[in-house]
């Protein structure tokens, strides 16, 4: 007996079929900005070097070299600049412009720290939105902010204490972990030393620099723009963020 199949069933069968593959990887954003070497370590334990236009996928560890910042410009038009000498993984970014069902955002910030600004799956999935690191969990609502871990090898290289750092430039965000919750205005800076000590507002910058070429400012061409999603550096709205 033979089975007739369609030709949309045919794609939907070959869709179906890729997405169980061992080692295949959902494309998450391309890189739109760099300055320096970034490596890729894939899922299976091979590592690639990046380039502009590069895409980068799920279950990518994304490393900066010393000097390198990079920028990615993420599926619902979201970005995240990488600092130098830091390290992030992008466990799982799923975004349909039509469907809010599949929304997720989760990456794990190893060490170093970046920048981020919210896209469209921040303002309609707030809480689908998780960024770990090893003192504190984010989840963002639309902001702008920026995060540094400085960990207990390189305090005394960095002259500044061990912990997670935060710095609001828009909206409003709160910091919570075992040892209680702190909020924070943007123009404020906040401090947390451990997972069990409770965040505290620090009077000045303590030491936070976050300096991408020029360049970065300007609108990235060619970045992948999800359906419905303001052009690329069109204003953002400054909501607030949560970190946990």
């Amino acid at each position: 007996m033979k089975i007739l199949v369609k030709p949309l069933q045919c794609l939907v069968l070959a869709a179906s079929l890729l997405l169980a593959l061992p080692g295949w990887a959902a494309v998450a954003g391309v890189v739109v900005q760099l300055s320096g070497p970034l490596l890729a370590k894939k899922a299976n334990g091979a590592v690639k070097i990046l380039s502009l236009k590069s895409e980068v996928e799920n279950g990518d560890t994304l490393v900066t070299e010393k000097n390198t910042y990079a920028q990615l410009r993420f599926i619902d038009n979201s970005e995240i600049t990488l600092r130098p000498a830091s390290t992030l993984t992008i466990e799982n970014f799923s975004f349909d412009g039509a469907r809010q069902d599949g929304d997720q955002a989760r990456f794990n910030l190893v060490k170093g720290g970046l920048r981020s600004v919210t896209g469209l799956l921040g303002k309609r999935s707030k809480e689908k939105f998780e960024l770990k690191t090893p003192t504190a969990t984010i989840g963002i609502r639309g902001t702008t902010f920026i995060v540094e871990h400085v960990a207990t090898d390189v305090a005394g290289a960095a002259a500044r204490p061990p912990g997670l750092y935060v710095q609001v430039l828009d909206g409003m965000i709160f910091v919570a972990n075992g040892g209680g919750g702190t909020s924070f205005a943007a123009g404020q800076f906040g401090f947390t030393p451990g997972a069990a000590v409770p965040p505290v507002v620090v009077p000045a910058n303590p030491g936070m620099q976050f300096t991408p070429p020029p360049a970065f400012s300007a609108p990235p061409a060619g970045a992948p723009v999800a359906p419905g999603a303001a052009p690329a550096g069109a204003p953002r709205q400054a909501v607030d963020c949560e970190v946990r």
